[in-house]
Formats: structure tokens, sequence, C-alpha cells
């Protein structure tokens, strides 16, 4: 979808970031894998690159690392995650909404995105029992998205904004990856998030009125056949990860076209971008993405100083992402005068890819 004038177009008018107190640096995740799981020798040596070429160099977790260690039920583990979620999202609100300066009543409709736990009442209505929102708050909570749940997430907060004008519309993320670890799992999936996977949330405030950057655009696609590429298996022992090992080879061959076809869409193409905005899966994926979209080694430079830092926090980790690049670059201006534009992108599962065109004046 294309907004309209640039008068009427969502912006964002704050944008706030927050991880759990547990911080964990690679080489203590590495010391964790290596007493939790019982694997041979010639293959723990293996999967140990996993963590030593991951590029990251600590994560925040829900927990202190020796909870992991014991095994816990998804009853026990989900029940940590509504309540670690419910503390990082009354924090991300509160600072989103200081920045914007605006008060909890003065919100119109909440959408808030999460895909690592279960919670019925959603985790909106929680927040609302800390919180002051008002009782006739519009509420849209989304399952599912994955790591694509921050960009399409601010979509569908600016489709709320586009379709009440001067609504404020607070658009909340959060994702506790860690609670999805399965001590039983020792299969390379669950490796594969051990090594990469942190926690943290996010909270933006999108408003048609106001200054900010603009929402100009977005779409998504979802390929066909492809619902075995990633996704949770829902267990007693909570949600393990499946993910297909040809993840990265998928975004080289698989995403250029499809990201052509959305641009041309919306009257852009890829020369029109000034910056990119890319969930990193991972540095594997970065790399594919680099290649897919034209870019030198190390082009995705936000993205992957991100992963290092807080490693892949699933959909919360893009709104990091623009959260920097804002910071260092929206005072440039764009190849193509005073605009600068910046292509959001992430891969969920489905398989499908989830688009968002910023621009800022």
């Amino acid at each position: 979808m294309t907004t309209g004038s640039n008068q009427t177009r969502p912006r964002i008018a704050s944008l706030a970031t927050a991880v759990p107190p547990h911080r964990v640096p690679q080489d203590e995740a590495l010391d964790f894998f290596q007493r939790s799981f019982d694997i041979p020798p010639s293959r723990r040596d293996r999967l140990k690159q996993l963590f030593l070429n991951a590029e990251i160099e600590t994560r925040y977790a829900a927990a202190p690392v020796h909870w992991y260690e014991q095994a816990h039920s998804f009853e026990l583990k989900n029940d940590l995650y509504i309540d670690r979620a419910i503390d990082l999202l009354k924090q991300v609100a509160i600072d989103s909404l200081t920045v914007a300066g605006l008060a909890c009543s003065d919100v119109d409709a909440l959408v808030t995105v999460s895909s690592t736990g279960v919670a019925v009442p959603a985790l909106d209505v929680r927040l609302m029992e800390e919180l002051p929102f008002r009782r006739n708050v519009q509420r849209l909570p989304v399952f599912g998205l994955g790591c694509a749940g921050g960009a399409l997430g601010l979509a569908r907060a600016a489709a709320c904004a586009c379709a009440q004008p001067g609504s404020r519309i607070l658009c909340l993320v959060v994702e506790l990856c860690t609670l999805t670890f399965c001590r039983s799992d020792r299969t390379t999936a669950n490796i594969v998030a051990t090594a990469l996977f942190g926690d943290g949330a996010a909270g933006a405030v999108l408003t048609t009125d106001g200054p900010g950057p603009a929402i100009r655009a977005w779409g998504e696609h979802t390929w066909p056949r492809s619902l075995d590429v990633m996704g949770w298996r829902v267990t007693q022992q909570g949600l393990e990860l499946r993910l297909a090992r040809g993840v990265p080879d998928f975004a080289r061959h698989r995403v250029r076209r499809v990201t052509d076809d959305f641009l041309a869409s919306v009257g852009l193409e890829l020369a029109d971008v000034d910056d990119f905005i890319c969930h990193p899966g991972g540095s594997k994926v970065l790399e594919a993405l680099e290649d897919a979209f034209g870019l030198p080694s190390g082009g995705l430079a936000a993205s992957r100083e991100i992963l290092r830092d807080y490693g892949n926090m699933s959909a919360a980790t893009v709104l990091f992402i623009l959260k920097r690049v804002l910071m260092t670059s929206a005072a440039d201006n764009g190849r193509h005068g005073g605009v600068r534009r910046y292509l959001m992108t992430g891969l969920g599962p489905g398989f499908s890819i989830g688009y968002l065109v910023l621009e800022s004046d």
C-alpha cells in the first residue's frame, strides 16, 4: 500500500527500545552450550563454530543463565514470558509516549506484536491493567509473524493511523526468544537458536499529525509451498524452533525479484533507497541480503551492529536497527534531494517477507 500526500502520511513520532537486565556475553553462551548438550565431540566442534562465527558479542535474556540450565515446563516458561513481556512493554510504552509528549490517555489504538509466547487475555489487555490507557482504546494483538513482525507490525499501525487521521497509535513489540530454549531438543535448529537469540522490546508512536519519519508505503510477499522453512513446533516442553538450513540461499536468490516488484508497485526502484534496515536473521542471512541488494560486504552496517550488540531478538530487532539508523543518518540528505529514503525488511514464517518504506525530510 502507498499512503497519500506527505501531509497525511503516518509518521513515527517517537521510538523507544528496552532489554531485560540479564546480560549474556557470547563466551558465556558458548560455555552454557558446552555444559548443556550431550553431543558427540565430532559434532560438538562443528556446532561450536556457530557461536564463534555468529558475529555476536553480547545478548540480553529474560532470566539469568543458571535458570536455563534446568528443564522447565511450557506452562512455567509461558508464565515467565507473560510477566517479563509486560515489564518490558510497560517500559517502552512509557518511554515512547514521554518522548512524543503524550500520556497513556492520549492513545487511540494499541498494536501489540509478539510470537514467542501465548497470552489470552492478550498482552495489550494485561498492559492496560498496569498503565492508565482509556478503556475504549482499540486493540490489535498480532501473533505468528515471527521475525517479520517488526516491519509488519509498523505496517499494521500505519494502516490504523491512515484509517483514522489524527489518531495516536502505539505500536509495541516484545520477543523473549530465549524462553523458547528446550534442553531436550538437540536439533541443529535449537543450537542455532542458542547461538543467536536474545530478548528485547520496542515501542513507537505513529500519527498523521506532527513531525517524524513518514511511512510512505508497506507490503509483503508470501512464497508458496514454504511452510516448512521456519516456524514453531508446539511440544510439551514449549515452542521448538523449526528452521531450514537453506534460509541464506533463499534470501540470496529469491528476495531481490519480489523486492523489485514491491518497490515498482509503489513507484520506486532499488536505486531510490538511501539506507536499508534489514532484520538480521544471522550473519549468513545478512551476507545473502547484501548480495541480493547489490551492496558491498558489510553494507548492512547498522543491522550488523545490532546483531553484534543484542543478537537476534526476532521482531523487535528491526526497530533497534531503525532507531540506530535514524540517530546516525536522519540529518543527511538523500541521494535525490532533501528526502532520505529507507527500506525496512524482515523475513518470517510463511515463508514471507515484510516491507516498509520510510522517508525523513
